[in-house]
């Protein structure tokens, strides 16, 4: 049974995924997140996902730029 508001236990994927589909060019963590939350829903805070992002981006070598725009 699917319910949206619990989040879902592999972000990870989802931040693994997120990261593949942008390994080309640029991403900010700003729409990084917005994209997180979107596809799964979770009540994590910015800066845990901005962690989470960074590491996982550092692991595979992909740009994440934090400066807003």
């Amino acid at each position: 049974m699917h319910h949206p508001h619990v989040e879902s236990p592999d972000i990870a994927k989802n931040v693994d995924k997120l990261l593949a589909e942008h390994c080309t060019g640029l991403l900010s963590m700003k729409d990084a997140i917005a994209i997180l939350r979107e596809r799964t829903g979770t009540e994590r805070s910015d800066a845990d996902l901005a962690g989470l992002i960074t590491k996982k981006a550092a692991h595979l070598g992909v740009a994440v730029i934090a400066v807003e725009h």
